[in-house]
């Protein structure tokens, strides 16, 4: 049944990774701990099976008990956004598909990777996806990964159907909320999908943000949402300041470095699938190093700073 996102597609979202254990497969348990730990934070919504969750090294089957693992953990105390990540449309549909059977709130489709369609192919795309699910859609617009970007124009085109909801935009555009504002029918979202700009982006008006780094820092992703929305920017750079040399540490080598950081804090194995491997040494020091810029005693404690 669609439900429209309301209240609850908003502020800081977590892109949760994929816990994988000596065997390569799925480690539950932790992907549990991972869901508890953000809704103890207060977050309104989780993203699974998407880009920090690897989700084109997960077969079908793999992804929908990804979902059903953290739609049995929430028991509607968040909402569950899972990824229909696909290139090839009819796979994304399946994906969207078991997603729906497996009790998501809302499934995200990215812009197709390698294939490079035209804005028209975009189009028929997402909507293809519409057609064959009752849930909201949130468009991925991430042209670092897809080459080509979400028009402007094919997103308000699209918006013309109440099903496509919200957006997350890791254009890297600061400018866009600002935009599109005046153009997107109420209600719709946009989410910024990169932390390096996430601030810039709320600040020019943008919704929130699906992020990696607030897998570790969920309360502090969160402050800093909510000083920036009571206009207190100076306070909320300040805040933002103390996550840059750890978003830089996961902007260099996603998802593997988000992995490295919660295994630090005991929360999950370091463990990726290829083509992704696992931090060398050094850049895990790295990591250790960027926490005691967080200066959170939380943190810091379980570092053992």
């Amino acid at each position: 049944m669609f439900t429209p996102p309301a209240a609850w597609f908003t502020g800081f979202i977590p892109d949760l990774p994929t816990p994988f254990d000596a065997a390569d497969t799925i480690d539950l348990k932790a992907f549990t701990a991972l869901c508890e730990r953000q809704i103890a934070a207060g977050v309104p919504a989780i993203v699974v099976c998407e880009t920090a969750g690897e989700a084109p090294t997960l077969s079908p089957a793999e992804q929908e008990l990804v979902i059903r693992a953290a739609v049995d953990v929430a028991r509607g105390r968040v909402r569950i956004i899972a990824g229909a990540m696909s290139n090839a449309t009819s796979q994304a549909i399946a994906l969207a598909r078991r997603a729906e059977a497996a009790g998501a709130d809302a499934v995200m489709a990215v812009v197709p990777a390698y294939n490079k369609p035209m804005q028209e192919g975009m189009l028929a795309h997402f909507r293809a996806i519409a057609g064959a699910t009752g849930l909201p859609v949130i468009l991925h617009d991430i042209p670092s990964r897809t080459l080509r970007p979400l028009a402007d124009e094919t997103l308000l085109r699209l918006v013309e159907s109440r099903q496509f909801v919200g957006l997350r935009d890791a254009s890297c555009d600061i400018a866009r909320p600002m935009r599109l504002a005046r153009l997107l029918p109420a209600g719709f979202r946009l989410l910024s999908g990169d932390d390096v700009t996430a601030f810039g982006y709320i600040a020019s008006g943008g919704d929130g943000a699906i992020s990696e780094v607030s897998n570790i820092a969920p309360d502090l992703c969160r402050m800093i949402f909510s000083q920036v929305r009571q206009g207190r920017l100076q306070s909320a750079r300040y805040l933002h300041r103390r996550l840059i040399p750890l978003i830089t540490c996961l902007s260099k080598d996603s998802p593997a470095a988000l992995k490295s950081a919660l295994s630090v804090l005991g929360l999950m194995s370091p463990a990726t699938r290829l083509p992704i491997v696992p931090l060398d040494a050094a850049a895990q020091r790295e990591v250790v190093r960027a926490f005691a810029a967080i200066a959170d005693e939380e943190l810091i404690d379980s570092v053992g700073a």
